[in-house]
């Protein structure tokens, strides 16, 4: 009795997530990034120097900021850059010596004067760049 039940019960279920599953993944494909900010901010507490530009997600790059050390914070305002509103951006850190990394998450930018501000932790070879707010 236990096995007709069983498999009784799973197609239903089976049928249930298929039909959650794709209106889901639609609605985030839609979504816009967030925060949405017109700032972009990274904390330098790492062990190393370093620079880093804006980055969207076709690849297109912002001017640099220059190279600064530990304790340290430098911040590009989107305004000032070729990228339109509505265009989801992260940073693309370069450490001295070391290797490149990119912002764990995209974040959107709208002109409001908000600023998304993100750390950098690590050595040169290992490290990571996290959005805080």
């Amino acid at each position: 009795m236990f096995r007709v039940l069983y498999r009784a019960a799973l197609p239903a279920v089976g049928v249930l997530a298929l039909g959650v599953v794709p209106a889901a993944q639609a609605e985030a494909a839609s979504a816009q990034a967030e925060p949405c900010v017109q700032k972009l901010a990274v904390v330098n507490n790492a062990g190393f120097v370093l620079s880093w530009s804006a980055s969207t997600r076709t690849g297109e790059q912002s001017a640099s900021t220059d190279a600064y050390p530990i304790n340290q914070t430098r911040t590009i305002d989107l305004n000032t850059t070729s990228f339109p509103e509505g265009t989801e951006v992260r940073p693309f850190v370069r450490a001295t010596g070391g290797t490149s990394n990119y912002g764990n998450s995209y974040v959107s930018y709208c002109d409001n004067g908000q600023t998304a501000t993100y750390t950098v932790t690590g050595t040169t070879l290992d490290y990571s760049v996290t959005l805080l707010n």
